[in-house]
């Protein structure tokens, strides 16, 4: 995923353009540089990913959609941005980018005042002077990703109205939901921009709230000709300050809590937090604030008591209360687990799969193992049978062991099996060289070393690299049939199941019998299907008749 980033000109003889921490998602506030792609120097074309930023929900690629060299970075990797932070510059070689820099860092050095009353903010450079004006601005928030304008549903408070800390002040239809917007400053509802039903642009003024008798037709002047409207207040996106301390009302005296007309219980975003977090029914809980809407203290000093559910015989059935607590913990993702996401990801939607599935008896399999076992000198498994059957089947279907390479056909001579493991990190898929020229005891020991070599982390790049084919097996999991997504740059991977024991026909009569399934996944631009269909039918009777791999 990628996104663009914003371009600074300043003068016509810097040719340097800044790029800067974009805002990859709603709930973005910074990023972290993960690893720069690019170093000081390089030259840079469009389409060029510069970095990998980590934000609060994946890691993503910044491109650039300039030519030029990349003069300067600002930022070290691991170490965060805030969105608009300087990242880099890109140029012409040996340009001066350093009064570009500078500049950027004056301007940052007197940024604009925080969404806050007037009475507290700082005189902008405005011919509307409102320093002065008791009054904050309330403009329609983005209330999700997609929002860029919301209707006000109803109003409910009206001009005049006395309004607190935690009160609604309007019902929003958004693109997605109805949500309640609520008030962070205590006042007076001194103005409404619209009437209900009325549509209203994302941060365009919807109300404002300030001392009664406060003249604010200045700081509307001023927030609609697009100043930076410093009395903004902080919006239902920001971060509600505490309420003002309240005692409680008696429980007796308390109205039940009223649903609105669409069916919803009253009570305060602030409210409805608290009760998710503490597990608790908020249609249970008991509102004390304006027309039983139930605000934060209800939640606090909420009590559950036992509650009954009528049964379809009549009778009723006591339940207890049950509140917990709901945990997240957020993992870094490795660089393992990205480059699993991302592989398989490109494999997933870039390749074309179809699957073939086929059932095998593996009786003489069973039996053979136990023969070998009693003579061999490492203890052989039926992963091990099947990689040295495949390696067989694979010598006869030549048209299998392919790669796919954009617009050619790689037919491989040699054959080299991939064998998936799994690790506390991922998935490892270390490789059995010339598989088909090896016996079952040297793919057994070679498969076992691999294993530990995973668990220390001490396989090399050669290790796992120059795969033609590749097996998945979690049969040892008790998984009996599955599909897997295809390993680049092979054509094929083949995902094996558990051996079952199963009523299965044999010879015209019912008898038990132990079979296992086998699923071919392919890339449909290297392998079609009666070439897979003709490859596993081969691996079966090899599998079936296991002595034939010997040879």
């Amino acid at each position: 995923m990628w996104f663009n980033f914003e371009i600074e000109y300043t003068d016509e003889k810097i040719m340097a353009e800044i790029i800067r921490m974009p805002k990859m998602s709603d709930t973005m506030e910074e990023g972290v540089i993960a690893a720069w792609l690019k170093k000081e120097g390089d030259q840079v074309s469009s389409g060029d990913i510069l970095a990998e930023v980590e934000t609060d929900k994946a890691t993503m690629e910044l491109e650039s959609y300039q030519d030029g060299t990349l003069l300067y970075i600002g930022v070290k990797e691991k170490s965060a941005v805030p969105v608009d932070g300087i990242i880099a510059i890109i140029g012409e070689k040996g340009e001066d980018y350093k009064s570009l820099l500078n500049e950027s860092s004056s301007a940052a050095a007197s940024p604009a005042p925080a969404a806050t009353p007037v009475a507290e903010s700082a005189p902008q450079a405005s011919a509307i002077d409102t320093s002065n004006i008791k009054a904050s601005v309330i403009t329609m928030p983005k209330m999700s990703d997609t929002m860029t304008e919301g209707i006000i549903a109803s109003w409910l408070k009206k001009v005049g109205d006395k309004v607190s800390s935690g009160d609604i002040l309007a019902e929003v239809e958004t693109d997605k939901a109805t949500m309640e917007l609520e008030s962070y400053e205590d006042g007076t509802l001194l103005y409404t921009a619209v009437e209900a039903g009325s549509g209203v642009p994302v941060d365009d003024v919807i109300a404002i709230i300030g001392e009664p008798g406060t003249d604010f037709k200045p700081l509307l002047a001023q927030a609609k000709a697009g100043a930076s409207a410093p009395a903004e207040a902080p919006t239902a996106t920001s971060t509600p300050s505490p309420a003002p301390a309240a005692t409680p009302a008696p429980a007796a005296s308390s109205p039940a809590p009223q649903p609105s007309s669409n069916g919803r219980v009253k009570a305060s975003p602030l409210a409805k937090k608290l009760a998710d977090e503490k597990g608790i029914d908020i249609k249970a809980v008991t509102g004390s604030g304006d027309g039983g809407r139930i605000v934060k203290r209800d939640v606090e000093n909420f009590v559950p008591s036992a509650s009954t559910s009528a049964t379809s015989s009549g009778t009723t059935v006591t339940l207890p209360s049950v509140v917990g607590q709901e945990s997240t913990q957020e993992i870094p993702l490795s660089q393992m687990r990205k480059t699993i996401a991302r592989r398989l990801s490109e494999s997933k939607f870039s390749a074309p799969h179809f699957y073939l599935t086929m059932e095998i008896n593996m009786d003489k399999a069973i039996e053979a193992r136990k023969s070998m076992n009693e003579i061999s000198p490492v203890k052989l498994s039926f992963n091990d049978m099947v990689v040295k059957a495949t390696a067989a089947a694979l010598r006869q279907h030549p048209d299998v062991n392919v790669s796919w390479g954009g617009d050619k056909l790689l037919k491989h001579a040699h054959i080299h099996i991939g064998i998936a493991m799994a690790i506390p990190d991922g998935l490892v898929v270390p490789v059995v060289r010339f598989a088909d020229n090896k016996s079952l005891a040297h793919i057994s020991s070679e498969i076992k070393d691999y294993g530990q070599k995973a668990k220390d982390k001490k396989l090399t790049i050669e290790d796992f690299s120059g795969n033609t084919f590749t097996i998945s097996n979690l049969g040892m999991f008790g998984i009996e049939e599955f599909t897997a997504i295809v390993n680049p740059p092979d054509a094929c991977i083949m995902a094996v199941g558990g051996i079952k024991e199963t009523a299965i026909v044999k010879n015209g009569q019912l008898a038990v019998g132990n079979v296992m399934k086998v699923t071919l996944s392919c890339d449909h631009r290297a392998v079609d299907g009666a070439v897979g269909s003709a490859f596993l039918q081969t691996f079966k009777n090899l599998m079936e008749d296991p002595v034939r791999i010997l040879i």
